[in-house]
């Protein structure tokens, strides 16, 4: 049995899946099985893997339609054997000893359940990507010192809200026990959401700075789609819903709703008011559904709220900040 499952997740990639899996032949410890789930590309992204990469252990599952990231990252979880789930995007490429390093950190912290890798755009490699996945009061999300210098920021091992699956390490048995990634989901925010329940579940997640690998970014979909921009808000809303406590809920609630209007408002503005609308309504018709899941979620909690909130971002001026950063230069 293999100590790690690595999943990755294939639609339209066969532009990226020979440099993923390339990275893969030169990681430092070897017991480990790929699980490639491909959605259906129409690309021939998972053509002839096998033969070309005969010297690593691993199958392929190919769905008949697109069933989303959420899915495919499910499926590929329950046919890991692994002990941990080594989640890891096509457009994703791992330094050599990645691995040895999280399933090291594992090792050394069994306080710890779930593991984010430090993140450096590809196409900028002064630059990071991220480090682990910081969640803020008002119900919005971002990946930890995106954009700013590698050299500067990202350097210290830290406790994070949760961890972003572009790269990251997972206990199978506490992803299997939450019940991975909300299948309602499609893409977008479903690892905030999983980390989110995790946390509630008593679970924690540890940055690793050593752990490194080199993203693309939305390869797929793109980073201001229409795509993009539906099920990131959409998802956004759920998550909130569905997992944040009382009594943070009430405190919060008005928070949230302002950071959704302003969002809207801005998204508007920049020529995409049809579908952040269409996002906004789409979230308020599942709600019936996300309360029924937030009800089994709350229910099963092993955290006091003020636990939770110590892992939170609370500054008031964060997400503008972060939105401010996030956006210079474009």
């Amino acid at each position: 049995m293999p100590e790690i499952s690595i999943i990755i997740p294939t639609w339209n990639s066969a532009n990226m899946i020979h440099q993923c899996l390339g990275c893969l032949v030169q990681q430092t410890i070897q017991d480990f099985e790929i699980i490639i789930i491909d959605n259906a590309s129409l690309d021939g992204s998972v053509k002839n893997l096998k033969e070309k990469w005969s010297n690593l252990t691993f199958q392929i599952e190919k769905l008949d339609e697109n069933k989303g990231y959420a899915i495919a990252n499910n499926i590929g979880a329950r046919l890991a054997r692994g002990k941990w789930l080594a989640l890891l995007n096509a457009d994703a490429f791992p330094e050599p000893d990645w691995l040895e390093k999280l399933l090291h950190a594992a090792e050394e912290n069994p306080e710890y359940e779930f593991f984010a890798s430090r993140q450096i755009q590809a196409t900028s490699p002064d630059l990071l990507d991220g480090a682990g996945d910081a969640y803020h009061i008002t119900g919005l999300a971002w990946r930890r010192h995106y954009n700013q210098l590698m050299q500067a920021y990202g350097h210290q091992a830290e406790e994070v809200f949760s961890a972003c699956p572009t790269a990251a390490l997972y206990s199978c048995e506490e992803f299997l026990k939450v019940g991975g990634f909300d299948e309602d989901y499609f893409s977008y925010f479903e690892d905030v959401d999983l980390g989110f329940r995790l946390r509630l579940s008593g679970a924690k997640c540890l940055y690793v700075p050593e752990a490194v690998v080199h993203h693309v970014g939305s390869a797929s979909t793109g980073k201001r789609s229409d795509f993009s921009v539906y099920y990131g808000y959409r998802n956004m809303i759920w998550t909130f819903v569905k997992n944040m406590p009382a009594p943070l809920f009430w405190i919060f609630l008005p928070l949230h709703i302002t950071a959704v209007l302003f969002f809207a408002v801005y998204l508007t503005l920049r020529g995409q008011g049809k579908i952040i609308w269409k996002a906004i309504f789409d979230a308020i018709r599942g709600l019936p559904k996300m309360i029924e899941k937030r009800k089994s979620i709350q229910k099963n909690k092993k955290i006091k709220p003020s636990e939770l909130l110590r892992v939170m971002s609370t500054g008031l001026f964060e997400p503008l900040q972060e939105f401010i950063h996030r956006n210079k230069g474009k």
